[in-house]
């Protein structure tokens, strides 16, 4: 944990501990060392409501990457999907479903299903509810994710069988 710490302070990640007249003088990227590695992350959906656990595929790509420290960001390129985190297991990811069917419900009126009639007015709503990224620190090569945290991607679209993207994004040293 102290590498990544570190890596985030020299880099000015943690904005607030470099004192406003680092911003000033316009110092982009302190540290020469710090390098980016991007790969997309393609996802594979049958319907909506799928939880796909992608931890696996973000942990080859920053096995990928090479670096040591530093944060992996994810970006889904889609307006009715979503990335968040979860323990993987049927009767939370169950409950997460549930819930977001009462927070949007399927058989309120939206007014997108008005303008378009695709009917995914609800998917949107619920993709922006959660939302499109996330980013997880790196220590020694691998994710700093909770004994039972996977990152997952929503499928939320009422158009059953989707080709989704994630941008992984893998910032560090």
């Amino acid at each position: 944990m102290g590498d990544l710490r570190a890596f985030l302070r020299r880099t000015g990640i943690l904005f607030f501990l470099r004192p406003a007249s680092f911003f000033a003088a316009g110092i982009e990227n302190p540290e020469p060392g710090v390098r980016m590695f991007r790969k997309i992350l393609p996802v594979t959906t049958e319907r909506e409501g799928d939880i796909i656990d992608i931890t696996a595929g973000v942990r080859r790509i920053v096995s990928e990457s090479g670096l040591h420290a530093g944060l992996v960001h994810l970006f889904v390129q889609h307006s009715t999907a979503a990335l968040t985190t979860i323990e993987y297991e049927p009767g939370v990811l169950s409950d997460l479903r549930r819930s977001l069917a009462v927070l949007v419900p399927d058989a309120a009126e939206y007014a997108h299903n008005r303008k378009w009639g695709d009917g995914n007015g609800r998917s949107h709503v619920k993709a922006a509810l959660v939302g499109p990224s996330l980013t997880v620190p790196v220590d020694n090569g691998e994710l700093l994710c909770g004994t039972w945290q996977q990152i997952v991607l929503l499928e939320l679209d009422v158009n059953a069988g989707r080709n989704r993207s994630v941008v992984c994004t893998v910032t560090g040293e």
